[in-house]
């Protein structure tokens, strides 16, 4: 038998507390010392200095030939969106997406359900109805 006897409860305790405060007091240095402080300093001052780069390149772009031309064609979509030219083509895609979502999970749901049933899994599950094309927008 070993003459040390077992340590108690309190005693870990203690040392869980000890440990509490050495990690608070170490991060504590850690926050407070020159190093930490003169990186936070170069990175904010990086960061200062990439932000005037980005201004500065985003002006010289916006004054190309090619900022122009996109300037042109960003207000080009605008007014199509406006006239409802692209409504359409963007409702015809969701609904094309949204119809593709829903077989995929009808497949995945009957084979679940065929799983647990015990049948065997099949590739070819039933097709949903599919609901009528929305009528076409004559813009």
């Amino acid at each position: 038998m070993s003459d040390t006897p077992p340590p108690s409860q309190d005693s870990i305790s203690e040392e869980f507390r000890r440990l509490g405060e050495n990690l608070i007091d170490t991060l504590r240095a850690a926050w407070d010392s020159p190093e930490r402080k003169r990186l936070h300093q170069e990175v904010s001052e990086g960061l200062d200095e990439l932000a005037k780069t980005i201004r500065m390149e985003i002006e010289t772009f916006e004054e190309s030939p090619t900022g122009q031309r996109l300037r042109s064609d960003v207000e080009d979509l605008r007014q199509r969106i406006r006239t409802g030219e692209m409504e359409s083509k963007l409702r015809t895609e969701m609904l094309n997406a949204l119809r593709l979502v829903n077989e995929e999970l009808h497949k995945v749901s009957e084979r679940w359900k065929g799983s647990s049933a015990g049948t065997p899994e099949t590739d070819q599950a039933p097709q949903p109805e599919q609901p009528a094309s929305p009528p076409s927008d004559p813009a």
